[in-house]
């Protein structure tokens, strides 16, 4: 037998970004991260994701916390890993589209900050979208790592990757992802896509999986071993269930193999350790439900991330309506069809779901529509792989004119406007950003900064007029 050429996996660590937010509601702090970093900087992953996805809108709304301070104190930390964050493409880390010159001043400040690598991704898989961000990344010389968003349907053949995959070597990527974020990546079908891909580009790959269908490590395994670079893990406490494979089990699994990624299994040891720490805590308080670390083989059946599974439960529990649960779950694959078949992911699988929810809780499909489905049909988030059903379109939008250009070329430049409405609160240039992406949220979150601000200076002065009485 032919001796296989070394080729070491590389591992991307998620427990600080895709782990907790997949598991704990994303509520892991600052505060928590930073002891741990030291060791996780000594491992010898190849990055650690740790900002970007819904990291920046709960630390705002949740935990008080800026978050461009967090990446700051994070890049201190690391001294030796990349960071790496995730991107929606001209969503950025919002959920609408934004001008070009608020796209290109948001990856700006994200490399400045600290970030090495960006993930970018589209919703629709439509590259329209992802010019202007890897544009920017490149500028930047940061890496441009684009992601192809996986899912199913009688549109994603091997041929669509493929020329997928192609197109975006050709604008200029740095690497290319497989970004299955609802765990529908069967082994088999990870080898064949990869083998695929890799035949089609020269780029480096790497996987993303979560392991809600219970398939995840299987998966790498395959993919690994048909050409993928690097893989998405997550140290033991916060992985399975709807967040990645763990870190130290694909360690091991490759461990004296051509493919052996060359982590210190000790070190592994000690971070798991902590993390345990706060896994036990998170279950104490309810933050950890178990049954998110269980096996959910609905996911393979409606295609549904687990985290829309967990949001879909809580519409219907405030509707009164739990009991039709499983209805809802029918009939998101449905309404999919209706919109064109797009993957499931932020912030096309919120738009599906909660129209699945209103379709069944109103009794009559479509009777009420969300204005985000609307948009969504009129093209304001790009083209669909599929064309949407004329009867449902004429039924939502009736008469109106769908957008057939890049939908950012409708948008006038935002970033003054964003300057003046925040200039009262602005203390960095990273504030114009906090307010581009959620103005309501940054807003609570400026006046809160202002009156910590204000009651530590009146502390200050307490104490200096107790040691210097006037």
């Amino acid at each position: 037998m032919a001796e296989i050429e070394k080729k070491p996996v590389k591992i991307v660590e998620t427990v600080l970004r895709d782990a907790h937010q997949s598991l704990l509601a994303t509520r892991m702090s600052t505060e928590q991260m930073l002891p741990i970093i030291e060791k996780m900087d000594q491992v010898g992953y190849y990055a650690v994701e740790c900002w970007g996805g819904a990291t920046f809108d709960t630390a705002l709304r949740f935990q008080k916390e800026d978050p461009w301070v967090r990446l700051r104190k994070l890049r201190n930390g690391f001294k030796h890993t990349k960071l790496q964050m995730l991107l929606r493409g001209q969503n950025l880390l919002g959920y609408s589209h934004y001008a070009d010159d608020v796209v290109d001043y948001f990856v700006r400040k994200s490399i400045a900050n600290g970030i090495d690598v960006v993930r970018i991704m589209d919703c629709l898989n439509d590259i329209r979208n992802l010019e202007t961000s890897v544009k920017a990344t490149k500028n930047e010389k940061g890496h441009a790592l684009v992601a192809l968003v996986y899912t199913l349907g009688d549109a994603y053949t091997l041929d669509y990757w493929k020329d997928v995959a192609k197109r975006i070597e050709d604008m200029g990527a740095d690497s290319l992802g497989i970004k299955d974020m609802a765990g529908l990546l069967t082994p088999y079908k990870a080898a064949e896509l990869v083998h695929a891909i890799k035949e089609t580009t020269s780029l480096p790959l790497a996987v993303h999986t979560h392991y809600t269908a219970g398939m995840g490590s299987m998966t790498y395994l395959k993919a690994v071993e048909a050409g993928c670079d690097s893989i998405d893990c997550a140290i033991s406490p916060l992985a399975l269930g709807t967040s990645q494979p763990a870190t130290e089990v694909m360690t091991e699994t490759f461990r004296g193999t051509p493919y052996d990624p060359g982590l210190n299994l000790d070190i592994l040891g000690e971070i798991a350790d902590y993390f345990a720490t706060i896994r036990e805590e998170a279950i104490k308080s309810g933050l950890l439900n178990p049954k998110m670390l269980a096996v959910n083989v609905k996911t393979l059946q409606y295609q549904v991330p687990g985290g829309m599974l967990s949001n879909l439960v809580a519409q219907l529990a405030e509707a009164g309506q739990e009991d039709r649960y499983r209805e809802v779950l029918e009939e998101i694959p449905r309404v999919r069809r209706d919109f064109g078949e797009p993957p499931l992911v932020t912030p096309s699988s919120q738009i599906v779901g909660t129209q699945a929810v209103l379709n069944v809780i109103t009794g009559e499909r479509y009777k009420m529509t969300l204005k985000e489905a609307k948009r969504l049909i009129l093209g304001e988030f790009g083209q669909t792989v599929k064309p949407v059903n004329p009867e449902v379109k004429k039924r939502i939008v009736e008469n109106e004119p769908t957008i057939t250009c890049r939908p950012a070329d409708l948008i006038a430049p935002q970033l003054s406007r964003f300057e003046k409405e925040c200039a009262q609160w602005k203390q960095q240039d990273e504030d114009v950003l906090t307010y581009a992406m959620f103005p309501s949220v940054a807003r609570d979150y400026f006046q809160y900064r202002n009156a910590q601000q204000t009651k530590i200076d009146l502390m200050v002065a307490d104490v200096e007029n107790r040691v210097y009485p006037v």
